[in-house]
């Protein structure tokens, strides 16, 4: 497993890390007028928003689901100020039991915004104690313990719960369906990761040119997370290698020896194409076998690694199993008959 830590590229992981944290303070939208990207889901939310305002309401119980580093969080934040109300913020593994919950819930004022990241994590406890709150309103809380034992409702003031989840369908009928409003995030393309890169160049003042930008945006994998990360690693390269400018030479040179090629690939996910057509000959192989095949854990491939190969048509994924697809093959230089050429994918 420490060999496995060794090959994971920080750069092209869509989760937050520790160094993205200040970054994402500084380069995070705080309105719709400043978010890129994913126009359909931001008319339709300013449509909800606004006649939730104009009914004095809070809003429709909101979940966002999609790949991470698409801007499920800061998107709850801008509905909060939309709605120019209070913003709660916790996640499902955090919320450990229900009083936990309750503490929460029994502070938020009229129309808060309470946001619970990675929703589909929540303990099945919690999560039945979430639901006579998003449904009615209220909770019903244990007074003493043994014979004594009493329960009382408490009504909580109407809020707008805003999840976030990976993983639609880990989650159960009964939460998904007190959901009013479920939208989902998608890849951004590479017009609105150029948008988004330049953008935040000029938040933190790095001098960019339209290729240098063109060829971050190529290969971020349609997410802004890591085409932020991306800049900041090439406005290294930039003042060490060059003039302090990005161009197109030192981008290229930055992806290169960070280890994205220009498909937008890193190591970890040439190993799974490589395993599934070397080690299981194209699949099908469950997600259990081909993490053990390449040292790392299922979830991580299965959330980070996966969904990016399989928009870009590399992998499929069946009810029985993980297979490989015409493009791995031709990606690798392989084919099925003899697989065991290599090419030189940079």
């Amino acid at each position: 497993m420490i060999e496995s830590q060794k090959r994971k590229n920080k750069a092209t992981n869509p989760k937050t890390i520790s160094e993205d944290l200040n970054q994402e303070i500084t380069l995070r939208p705080e309105s719709f007028s400043d978010f890129i990207g994913q126009k359909e889901l931001i008319e339709n939310l300013k449509v909800y928003i606004k006649a939730a305002r104009n009914r004095d309401d809070s809003l429709d119980h909101v979940l966002l689901f999609g790949p991470p580093g698409l801007g499920k969080t800061t998107l709850s934040k801008i509905i909060s100020k939309e709605m120019n109300v209070n913003f709660k913020m916790s996640s499902g593994p955090v919320l450990e039991k229900a009083g936990d919950l309750a503490g929460i819930l029994t502070n938020l004022e009229s129309r808060d915004v309470f946001f619970i990241d990675e929703v589909h994590r929540l303990r099945t406890i919690v999560e039945e104690y979430l639901y006579s709150a998003m449904e009615d309103y209220s909770i019903d809380i244990m007074l003493d313990k043994g014979p004594n034992a009493r329960s009382i409702i408490l009504n909580l003031n109407k809020f707008t719960l805003v999840g976030a989840t990976t993983q639609l369908g880990k989650l159960t009928s009964p939460l998904r369906e007190r959901f009013g409003v479920i939208l989902r995030l998608d890849y951004y393309s590479s017009s609105d990761l150029m948008e988004i890169i330049n953008r935040s160049a000029k938040i933190l003042n790095i001098p960019i040119d339209k290729k240098g930008c063109e060829e971050i945006a190529k290969r971020s994998r349609g997410t802004p997370r890591i085409a932020n990360r991306i800049l900041k690693r090439a406005r290294d390269f930039a003042e060490v290698e060059s003039n302090g400018t990005i161009d197109y030479k030192i981008a290229d040179l930055c992806l290169k020896r960070i280890g994205i090629d220009k498909n937008g690939l890193d190591d970890m996910d040439r190993r799974i194409l490589s395993a599934l057509i070397d080690k299981f000959s194209g699949g099908p192989v469950g997600i259990e076998s081909l993490s053990v095949a390449i040292s790392e854990d299922p979830v991580t491939v299965e959330e980070v690694y996966e969904p990016y190969l399989i928009k870009e048509g590399y992998i499929q994924r069946t009810t029985r199993g993980r297979i490989a697809l015409d493009k791995s093959y031709k990606y690798l230089n392989k084919t099925k008959d003899n697989n065991q050429d290599q090419v030189d994918i940079f």
